[in-house]
């Protein structure tokens, strides 16, 4: 190879790795960890990633843990954050908080939420250090990538599409005795049975009692593949259940249950009340502060209610979206400003049309057209700032380490009411004299 060579030889790696990030993958995982290590070292950062997250998970461990340090850290911070997530699930706990420790603590800490799963899912019992094979994969292809991966005790092995979806099962039968130039595909069985790794323990059990299986698959909320449970795991999660059963029952338990003591109720509830209290005087303030344009124009203290009422139930609907999409992992917290965008996008074409609405009504109720005006004008402006806040508030939440589940909808409240009752007041201190002249 001539050393002229070697730049147009490099060109085309890239715009192979960049175009065609699924065969690039195919192909680096057929060799060697050091010559695939070797190969995206020679590239960009962007062209590397982009083919790195496309490996299967061991190889891509294999790879991060040969290439320089530099690109490894690299690469676990400008990859997809599931991807990364499924990278270091395959590494021992130990290895696994040194590369976080190595890395930006907001990556770190976006990454240790996507590994860590409650004690009662499915994604606390499954073994994430399981192989799946490519679709598109011969048999002499999956067989090498077997003998590479060197696991023992496998019954059958799980399909994948390029995008990491489980598609089916391959018996290791099956696999022993079909042609090798044969398609992985051919050979490839329907699922018996699969679950998410958020659903609750209980969902795993009953599922393994109605099939007759030794390994239950386990997918994302996307399908993408992230481990199998095996009955060894859920007879210690039942056994550890049992015991947590015990403990609730002699009220070892921190959560409150429907038959808690009053005294334990009040101890949960309380606070949560005394804070939500501040928070309303919070927003009695800001009424406060327009006393004198209430006063003044007594038909503002009717319809406060409505500005209000309509930014809450605006932000509730983009609470729940987002608190959703952390819960399902649809989303991280990279995704803020996407996620925000969206809810203000939606905040402003509702509000639009809520306006649209409220003006009519409005008008052929008090026929004051600075009335409309002002209504209008922030019940747009409040929808607004309710959908950016209701995107906004868990996800802060969780960046922090707070639990969103259990201290969003008091922050929202208080944004929503004061947005809704400064909006209104405000704009219609700023009208005045177009509401004098109308009303």
């Amino acid at each position: 190879m001539t050393d002229e060579a070697l730049p147009a030889i490099t060109a085309l790696n890239r715009r192979f790795l960049l175009d065609y990030p699924h065969e690039a993958a195919r192909r680096l995982e057929s060799m060697s960890a050091e010559d695939a290590a070797a190969l995206l070292a020679a590239q960009p950062v962007h062209a590397a990633v982009r083919a790195w997250q496309a490996l299967g998970s061991d190889a891509a461990r294999s790879v991060l843990e040969t290439v320089p340090e530099a690109l490894a850290k690299q690469l676990l911070t400008d990859s997809e954050p599931i991807a990364s997530a499924a990278v270091l699930a395959q590494v021992e706990p130990e290895e696994r908080e040194a590369w976080l420790r190595a890395l930006d603590p907001q990556i770190a800490q976006e990454l240790r939420q996507l590994l860590e799963y409650s004690d009662d899912s499915a994604g606390r019992l499954m073994d994430a250090r399981v192989t799946p094979l490519r679709a598109g994969l011969t048999v002499a292809e999956a067989l090498a990538r077997l003998r590479t991966v060197k696991r023992q005790g496998l019954r059958e092995l799980f399909v994948v599409d390029d995008e990491g979806r489980l598609t089916g099962r391959v018996e290791i039968q099956d696999l022993a005795v079909a042609d090798e130039t044969q398609p992985l595909r051919e050979i490839t069985h329907g699922l018996i049975a699969v679950v998410q790794d958020l659903d609750p323990r209980e969902d795993v059990v009953n599922v393994l009692q109605q099939q007759p299986i030794t390994e239950l698959p386990v997918v994302t909320s996307e399908g993408r593949f992230v481990g199998v449970i095996r009955q060894a795991a859920l007879v210690s999660a039942i056994e550890q259940e049992t015991s947590a059963d015990i403990q609730t029952m002699v009220g070892a338990s921190p959560d409150e249950r429907a038959l808690s003591s009053p005294g334990f109720a009040v101890i949960k509830r309380l606070p949560w009340l005394q804070i939500n209290l501040l928070t309303a005087f919070l927003a009695a303030a800001v009424v406060g502060l327009f006393e004198s344009t209430i006063a003044k124009f007594t038909a503002l203290a009717v319809l406060l209610p409505v500005v209000a009422g309509q930014s809450g139930n605006a932000g509730a609907q983009a609470l729940a979206v987002t608190m959703r999409g952390l819960f399902l992992r649809e989303i991280s917290l990279r995704h803020w400003p996407r996620v925000v965008f969206k809810e203000a996008a939606v905040g402003l074409a509702n509000g639009i049309a809520v306006a649209f609405t409220t003006a009519l009504g409005v008008y052929f109720w008090s026929r004051s057209t600075g009335l409309v005006v002002v209504i209008s004008t922030s019940m747009v402006i409040s929808m607004v700032i309710a959908g950016i806040a209701g995107a906004l508030v868990p996800i802060m939440l969780r960046r922090f380490g707070q639990d969103p589940a259990q201290s969003s909808s008091i922050v929202l409240t208080t944004v929503t009411d004061v947005a809704g009752f400064f909006s209104f007041l405000g704009i219609a201190t700023l009208l005045a004299g177009l509401l004098e002249k109308t009303t």
